[in-house]
C-alpha cells in the first residue's frame, strides 16, 4: 500500500513538472561553479524563482514580449539580462556572476530557513558556516569531527579510549549537549545514526550520535552548524541545533591530496601514532544545463599511541629463587626477572591513548536534468574501518581469567571492531505549478561486528580458542519526504509558505556471539590456597607461583571484550509519520517573523506537536536584532529502549540473569521503571548582529530546559542477607523473581537546565602584499541537573544509583564550560601561513570515589600551518598541532591505579596524546 502510495504522489509531481506555458529557464554560475539559491526575478513582475541545487531555475511568464531578468546572490553584483520571447515558447537564459568586492561567501547559508539563502548575519538564529575546502588545506585535523572540534567553539568531540566500541567512534556534543541532542544533515536530508550506544564512562554516556568521520573530508563543501533548537523545523533529535553537511559540487576539476603526520612529544620514543590520509575527488559535467557527478574517495591509516605509567600491581609471585623467597610469602617477581625473562612492566599496561584503525570510503553527489525545470537527484557512499583497540592486561596472578599453559605471562585483549556504513538518498524536485516540489527517500545503515583477539575463555581451561567472534548491532533508517515551498510576493513584501510531510521506518538488530565468547562452561579452580601453593612452568622452565581460594569459578566468556548473548538476540522495528508547516513572513525589509508547527506520531511511544517563533529586525546596515522562542523534543532511540547485555552466574544453586535489561523488560517492569517517552525542551534565544564592513560580529545568549532526560542508571542490587534493609531485601526478592541478581536500565530520569552565550568575531583586511584574515569566536555554557531524579516508586532512595556521581559529571563538567579560538589567515604571493591558539577551559574527571575527584585546569593549544603553492596545481603544507607540546593535568595518584592511567581519558578537554606534527601534499587540476 505505501508504494502504490508513493508511485501516485511521484506521478502527480512529474506531471506537474511537465506542464509549460511562456518559460525562460537557465543556468546560473560564477568561476568555480553552479550556484545553489540564487534569486531570479523579472523587473516590473511579481515573478521569481530561486536556483537549484544545480545552479537552474525557470519561470513562467504570463504573456509574449520582452523582458528584464535580474539574478541577485548575496556576495555578489547583480547581474542583468534582457530576453524576447514568444507566445508557448521556452528560451534559455544563462547568467555568469561576478564577486562583489568585501564580501565574504562563506556566510551564505540555507539551514534554518526553507526560504532563498541568506547571510548568517540576517538569519533570525545563529549559524555558523565552515568552509570545509578551505580549511583543509592549512589544519593539521583530518578527521571532520576533529576539524569541527578546533574551529566552533559550540562544538565538542576527542578520540575516547577504553570504552570498548566508541575507541571507534566519536561521541560529539554541541553547546555541551548530548550527541544524540543534535541532527545531522547531508544536504538537508536527515542522516542515520551509529548502531552503537554509549554505554561506558564516555561522553555521551547511554546515548546514540552520528558518526561524522564516516564522511569523508573531501566530499565536503562546507558544513553548516545552527545553533538553535529546531525541533519543530527538522524533527526529532534537534534540541541543540542541526549540523548540515553541503556535499561538493565541483565540476571539471581533480582534487586529490595526502597527509601524513605523528606525535611528537615528550612521551613519545621519535614518533608514534602515525596517521595516513589520501583524498581524491573529481566532478564531471553530465549536460550543458547544470548536471554534474562528483566522485570523492578517502584512505585513513592510524597507528596506536599510549600514554600510561608501567604497571603498579602485583604481576604475579615467584618463587624460582628460594634464597629470596624462602616461603610462599605472596611477594611479586623482582624487576630483573621480568627482564631476564624479555619484559618489564610497561608490558603489563593497557593502550591508553589512541586505537588503532584502518579504512577507506566512496562518496558520490549528483543532479540529472529530466524535463523543463525539474532535476533527478542522488547522493550517498560507503565506508568501512577497521580497528583495534585494548582492553586491560589480564596478570598470571588474575588466576580466574587466565590459563597458564596458554598465556604464561598473562594476556593484553584486543578488541576488533569492523565499522560498515551506508547511505543513499535519491529524489527529483521542481516546479509544480507555482509551487517548488521536492520528493524524496534516504536510506542509511551502520553496522558494527566485533571480534576478541589475543584472549581466551578460562572456563575452557587449556582447550579454549585465543580469538572469538563476538556479535554487533546494526542499525538502519528509511526516510521519505515530499516538501513544498512557495514565496508569495503579496501581500507584505513578501511571504514564504513551505510544508511537507516525512515517514521514517528504523530497524535496530543484536546480533549474538558465537558460543564461546559469552558461555560460562562453569569449570572451577581447586589448586590450593595461599598457604598451599601451586607451582606452575614459567617460560623459562622455573617455577612461577598463583593463587586462588578453592572452589572458585573460572571466569566465563572471552576476556576484555564477552560476546553477545543468543538471550540478548534484538530485531525490533518502528515508524513514525509527521507533518510539518514553515511561514515566513517578511513584514517590512527589517522585519521578519519564522512561525513553525510540527507533528510528529511514533508507533512505540505516541504523539508529539511543538513549534517555533523566530524574528529578525534590522535596525540598519551596521546592526540586526534577532531571537526565538521553539518547543522540542527526542524520541528515545530504538537502542535505548532495547539495548540489552547481560551475563548468566550461578548464585544459590541456580542460573541467574546480571546486567542491562531492556526497557520493557520483566525485570523492569517489576522495578516499576516506566517505559521511554520523548525527551522535551523548551529553548529561547536573543542575540545580535553587526557588519562594520572589514568587521563581523554576532552574539547570542541561549536557554535551554530539556525535561526527562533519558540516562543510562547504574546497577541496581538488593539482599537477603541478616541485617539488610527491608526495601533491599524487596528488591532481592523482585530481582530474583525476574531471575536476575543485577539490573540496571534506560529511564527518563532527570531535568536540566543549560544556558550560555556564544560570540563570533570576523576582521579581513589587505595586510601588505597579502590578505589577513582574523576570527576570534567563543563559547560560554553551563549544564546542570534541575531538581530531583524520578525514581521509580519502588526504588526511592536509590538515587545515587539511578545517576551516581561519575554520571552526573559526564553531563555537567565533562566538557568545557569556556571554549574559545583566535585564528590569523594570512595568504600573500604563493605563501600562505595559519596560526590558531584555543583555550579549553577547565573540565573534571568523572569518578564515583570523593577523594579522587579532580578538577583538570584549562590549557591553551597551538596550531601553526604554512603552505607554499609551487605551481598552480601543487601546494605542499607543513605545520603541527600543539605546538608547545601542553597535556592536561595528570590525574591523582589514586585515580591512575594499577593499570597505567596517567592522563583523564574520560573527560575530553583537548586529548593527552602531545605534539602532532604533518605534511601535507595537495594536488588540483
Amino acid at each position: 500500500m505505501r508504494n502504490k502510495f508513493y508511485s501516485i504522489i511521484l506521478f502527480l509531481v512529474v506531471l506537474g513538472l511537465q506542464s509549460q506555458a511562456q518559460t525562460i529557464r537557465g543556468l546560473v554560475q560564477d568561476s568555480t561553479g553552479n550556484i545553489a539559491g540564487a534569486t531570479v526575478s523579472v523587473a516590473g513582475l511579481k515573478q521569481r524563482a530561486g536556483t537549484d541545487a544545480g545552479g537552474k531555475y525557470e519561470i513562467r511568464l504570463p504573456a509574449a514580449g520582452t523582458y528584464e531578468v535580474f539574478v541577485n546572490y548575496i556576495g555578489y553584483q547583480v547581474e542583468r539580462k534582457s530576453i524576447t520571447i514568444a507566445a508557448n515558447e521556452t528560451k534559455d537564459l544563462d547568467f555568469i556572476l561576478t564577486t562583489a568586492s568585501g564580501n565574504n561567501l562563506e556566510g551564505v547559508v540555507v539551514l534554518g530557513s526553507r526560504s532563498a539563502p541568506r547571510s548568517r548575519l540576517e538569519t533570525p538564529v545563529p549559524v555558523d558556516v565552515v568552509d570545509i575546502k578551505k580549511i583543509t588545506q592549512n589544519v593539521a585535523q583530518v578527521s571532520l569531527n576533529q576539524i569541527l572540534n578546533f574551529v566552533a567553539p559550540s562544538f565538542t568531540s576527542n578520540v575516547m579510549s577504553l570504552v570498548d566500541g566508541t575507541d571507534h567512534i566519536d561521541p560529539a556534543s554541541l553547546r555541551g549537549l548530548g550527541p544524540d541532542q543534535v541532527l545531522v544533515l547531508i544536504n538537508g536530508k536527515r542522516r542515520h545514526t551509529t548502531a552503537l550506544v554509549n554505554i561506558n564512562g564516555s561522553l555521551g554516556k547511554g546515548s546514540v550520535g552520528t558518526d561524522l568521520n564516516a564522511i569523508p573530508t573531501s566530499s565536503i563543501k562546507r558544513v553548516e552548524i545552527l545553533r538553535d533548537g529546531a525541533a519543530a523545523q527538522y524533527g526529532s533529535d534537534a534540541i541543540a541545533g542541526v549540523i548540515n553537511i553541503v556535499l561538493n559540487d565541483d565540476v571539471n576539476k581533480l582534487s586529490a591530496n595526502v597527509t601524513g603526520g605523528g606525535f611528537s612529544g615528550k612521551h613519545s620514543d621519535g614518533l608514534d601514532g602515525e596517521t595516513v590520509q589520501a583524498n581524491l575527488n573529481y566532478g564531471v559535467a553530465l549536460s550543458d544545463k547544470g548536471g554534474f557527478l562528483n566522485l570523492s574517495g578517502s584512505f585513513d591509516y592510524r597507528d596506536f599511541a599510549s600514554r600510561t605509567t608501567p604497571y603498579r600491581g602485583v604481576i604475579f609471585t615467584d618463587y624460582n629463587n628460594p634464597s629470596l623467597y624462602p616461603a610462599p610469602t605472596g611477594a611479586d617477581i623482582t624487576d630483573a626477572e621480568l627482564v631476564r625473562r624479555g619484559l618489564t612492566r610497561g608490558d603489563f599496561v593497557p593502550n591508553i591513548g589512541q586505537s588503532k584503525n584502518r579504512g577507506g570510503a566512496l562518496f558520490f553527489n549528483s543532479v540529472i536534468p529530466v524535463s523543463n525545470g525539474a532535476e533527478v537527484y542522488a547522493f550517498g557512499g560507503l565506508n568501512y574501518r577497521n580497528g583495534i583497540s585494548t582492553a586491560f592486561y589480564r596478570t598470571p596472578r588474575q588466576l580466574t581469567q587466565n590459563i597458564a599453559t596458554i598465556y604464561p605471562n598473562g594476556f593484553l585483549p584486543e578488541i576488533g571492531t569492523a565499522n560498515l556504513d551506508q547511505s543513499i538518498a535519491a529524489g527529483i524536485r521542481g516546479n509544480l505549478g507555482l509551487w517548488k516540489a521536492d520528493f524524496s527517500n534516504t536510506y542509511g545503515r551502520n553496522q558494527i561486528d566485533f571480534q576478541t583477539r589475543n584472549t581466551l575463555n578460562a572456563s575452557l581451561l587449556a582447550a579454549s580458542p585465543t580469538s572469538f567472534e563476538s556479535g554487533g548491532y546494526d542499525f538502519s533508517q528509511n526516510t521519505t519526504n515530499l516538501d513544498f515551498s512557495r514565496l508569495f510576493e503579496e501581500p507584505l513584501n513578501g511571504i514564504n509558505v513551505a510544508f511537507g510531510f516525512e515517514n521514517r521506518i528504523e530497524k535496530y538488530k543484536i546480533n549474538p556471539g558465537e558460543e564461546g565468547s559469552y558461555v560460562n562452561y562453569g569449570n572451577a579452580i581447586n589448586v590450593g590456597t595461599i598457604a598451599n601453593p601451586i607451582y606452575v612452568p614459567s617460560p623459562t622452565g622455573n617455577i612461577s607461583t598463583r593463587f586462588a581460594a578453592n572452589g572458585s569459578a573460572y571466569a566465563g566468556g572471552a576476556q576484555g571484550f564477552p560476546g553477545i548473548s543468543k538471550d540478548n538476540l534484538t530485531n525490533v522495528s518502528r515508524n513514525s509519520i509527521a507533518s510539518y508547516a514553515d511561514v515566513e513572513f517578511n513584514f517590512t525589509e527589517k522585519l521578519l517573523v519564522d512561525a513553525a508547527a510540527r507533528f510528529e506520531n511514533y508507533s512505540d511511544f505516541g504523539s508529539t506537536v511543538n513549534g517555533k517563533l523566530a524574528a529578525r529586525y534590522k535596525f540598519s546596515e551596521l546592526f540586526l536584532l534577532r531571537g526565538a522562542v521553539s518547543t522540542g523534543f527526542r524520541a528515545p532511540s530504538l537502542h535505548q529502549r532495547y539495548f540489552n547485555s547481560t551475563s548468566t552466574v550461578y548464585v544459590d544453586g541456580s542460573f541467574v540473569e546480571s546486567g542491562t535489561f531492556a526497557n520493557d523488560s520483566r525485570a523492569a517492569q517489576l522495578l516499576g521503571i516506566p517505559k521511554l517517552k520523548e525527551e522535551t525542551s523548551k529553548s529561547y534565544s536573543l542575540g545580535f548582529t553587526s557588519n562594520l564592513g572589514k568587521l563581523k560580529i554576532t552574539v547570542d545568549g541561549y536557554l535551554v530546559d530539556i525535561d526527562n532526560r533519558v540516562i543510562y542508571t547504574g546497577q541496581f542490587s538488593g539482599s537477603n542477607a541478616a541485617g539488610a534493609s527491608a526495601q533491599d531485601k524487596e528488591l532481592y526478592a523482585l530481582l530474583r523473581a525476574a531471575n536476575a541478581t543485577t539490573a540496571r536500565f534506560f529511564a527518563n530520569a532527570i531535568d536540566t537546565r543549560t544556558k550560555g552565550i556564544d560570540a563570533v568575531l570576523s576582521y579581513t583586511t589587505p595586510l601588505g602584499s597579502g590578505n589577513l584574515r582574523a576570527d576570534l569566536a567563543g563559547t560560554f555554557t553551563k549544564t546542570e541537573i534541575r531538581g530531583a531524579v524520578h525514581a521509580s516508586p519502588l526504588l526511592v532512595g536509590k538515587e545515587n544509583i539511578y545517576l551516581d556521581d561519575a554520571s552526573r559529571i559526564l553531563i555537567e563538567n565533562v566538557t568545557p564550560r569556556i571554549k574559545s579560538n583566535l585564528t590569523l589567515d594570512y595568504s600573500v604571493d604563493k605563501w600562505n601561513v595559519f596560526l590558531r591558539n584555543v583555550y579549553f577551559g577547565k573540565v573534571s574527571q568523572p569518578t564515583n570515589v570523593v577523594a579522587n575527584r579532580q578538577e583538570l585546569t584549562g590549557r591553551v593549544i597551538t596550531d601553526l600551518g604554512a603552505g607554499y603553492q609551487f605551481t598552480k596545481n601543487l601546494k605542499l603544507s607543513v605545520g603541527a598541532n600543539n605546538l608547545f607540546d601542553v597535556y592536561p593535568a595528570q590525574l591523582l595518584l589514586a585515580s591512575q591505579g594499577t593499570s597505567g592511567i596517567l592522563y583523564p581519558n574520560q573527560a575530553p578537554q583537548f586529548g593527552f596524546l602531545g605534539r602532532y606534527v604533518f605534511t601535507r601534499l595537495s594536488l588540483n587540476l
